[in-house]
């Protein structure tokens, strides 16, 4: 809409924000994301240093059965009272969080080394065998995680941490695959990987020199989030009665043992490792979704 002006014309209902206000709201964003950031890093900073030099600080044996002190609320003696079996949970949790957190970091390890090879095999791969590859990788995909981890730890045998960070490990390895092939893709042609190739490089050193330092960064929200499902697995499969043994104390375990603490009325059986395991799953999302953010805006500004 116009208005006639002496001197011309004049353009109304449009309101030109100045610079300094257009900039501002991405701005506050942007400072809001690294203080979640800040936190999120902190505070699992804190819990992982905690729960691997527990032995500095508890003075408990974690797995003592202390039959005369049961359902005992937190206190002063028990900080976090003790469950059914009059083990101390305060201790519990220390060192039930150190296996947790081995068991999502081995699985991610290894599910991260599988996707990378497979993903880059397939990248480089001639048309045929790269479309064949990725049917494989949409079939497994298809199938339901949770279901294939108690397959084929049924096929294992009797759980432990390294069986439960193996099954989850090889089933959690497709999605970086795919997200590794198609950026594997995009530079297999470029001058230095040609280059490479001709002066007899092979494969593994083409992609530890060339190519794993230019999807490094796509797939690291993907490994940090990983770590994440890892534990969230580790902690159902348990809780399902079907992970690892009761004497493995684990967040997981301790979840596990719900019914008997709503059976005693004692809620803190259940409040402070389901706490801490939701704090650990917040800060690990905090940070997945920081890194997947600073990738996109990159990727924005290309």
């Amino acid at each position: 809409m116009a208005v006639r002006m002496e001197n011309g014309f004049k353009i109304v209902g449009i309101r030109t924000l100045p610079r300094e206000e257009q900039v501002r709201p991405r701005g506050r964003w942007d400072k809001g994301s690294g203080r979640v950031f800040t936190g999120a890093v902190l505070v699992l900073t804190t819990i992982i240093l905690g729960c691997f030099l527990c032995e500095l600080f508890v003075a408990r044996d974690p797995g003592y059965l202390d039959l005369r002190n049961y359902c005992v609320l937190p206190g002063r003696e028990f900080l976090f009272g003790t469950d059914t079996m009059g083990r101390d949970i305060f201790a519990m949790i220390w060192y039930g969080g150190r296996i947790s957190l081995t068991i999502g970091i081995a699985a991610t390890m290894l599910s991260t080394i599988l996707g990378v090879v497979f993903g880059a095999l397939s990248g480089c791969a001639p048309a045929w065998a790269d479309a064949l590859m990725m049917r494989l990788v949409e079939i497994l995909l298809s199938i339901p995680s949770l279901m294939a981890v108690i397959l084929i730890q049924a096929i294992l045998g009797e759980a432990n941490v390294f069986s439960i960070s193996f099954v989850l490990g090889i089933t959690g390895w497709m999605s970086i695959a795919k997200v590794v092939r198609s950026e594997v893709r995009q530079i297999r042609e470029c001058e230095y990987v040609i280059a490479s190739r001709c002066m007899g490089g092979g494969f593994f050193h083409i992609l530890w020199k060339h190519l794993t330092p230019n999807f490094v960064s796509s797939i690291m929200f993907m490994v940090v989030m990983n770590i994440r499902s890892a534990i969230v697995a580790e902690s159902t499969l348990s809780f399902m009665g079907i992970g690892l043994p009761v004497e493995v104390i684990t967040w997981g375990s301790m979840l596990s043992l719900s019914e008997d603490a709503m059976l005693a009325n004692a809620w803190w059986i259940i409040l402070f490792p389901g706490a801490f395991l939701v704090v650990a799953l917040l800060c690990f999302t905090g940070l997945g979704n920081h890194l997947r953010r600073n990738f996109n805006r990159g990727q924005s500004n290309l």
